[in-house]
């Protein structure tokens, strides 16, 4: 990665020309044109201050409306996926043990991403790829508004994988890559 990407520059970039053109999540668009999207960055090297950032999120999306969205950047020290999965499962739990079960939930993204039955030259890997390896903390009252709204929600994953699949692996690649100043 080129030292002058900035992470939190790369990862709005990839929302507004990867997610919402894309229409990988079909809700991005409404919330990047009303600037309710947060975008942090979070230096995950030592996991305990990250997982205080994540609690202190969650804090701030009680207390502000206004944002529907957190998207934690973890601009180190989670490179390897495997790493990250072990950072994901203690976030999670740590969600529930601070009593935002219910409340927020936590997508997951990472530039390797690989979902458990798939190759990772899969292209459908990338509708959980990112820029960098990320936190998407979700609202699940707006999440459930909006998934009440929306024709056949169960869908969209299957949707998005056929759709990258057509793009294919190789030009997903390099517009990720791209992203991350590896061009």
């Amino acid at each position: 990665m080129s030292p002058a990407v900035d992470p939190l520059a790369a990862t709005r970039q990839w929302v507004e020309t990867f997610v919402v053109p894309r229409n990988v999540c079909p809700f991005a668009g409404r919330e990047v044109a009303r600037d309710s999207i947060r975008y942090v960055a979070v230096d995950a090297g030592e996991w305990e201050p990250a997982l205080l950032a994540l609690i202190a999120e969650c804090e701030r999306l009680d207390e502000t409306p206004a944002i529907e969205t957190t998207l934690l950047v973890l601009t180190s020290g989670l490179e390897a996926f495997d790493d990250y999965l072990d950072f994901l499962e203690v976030a999670e739990a740590l969600l529930a043990d601070q009593g935002f079960e219910g409340i927020y939930q936590l997508a997951s993204f990472h530039p390797d991403y690989c979902f458990a039955d798939a190759e990772p030259e899969d292209p459908a890997n990338f509708t959980n790829r990112s820029p960098f390896p990320m936190l998407h903390l979700l609202r699940e009252a707006g999440l459930e508004q909006a998934l009440a709204h929306y024709p056949d929600p169960e869908a969209i994953p299957e949707r998005n994988m056929a759709a990258l699949r057509e793009v294919g692996h190789e030009a997903l690649a390099a517009g990720l890559a791209r992203l991350r100043g590896q061009d």
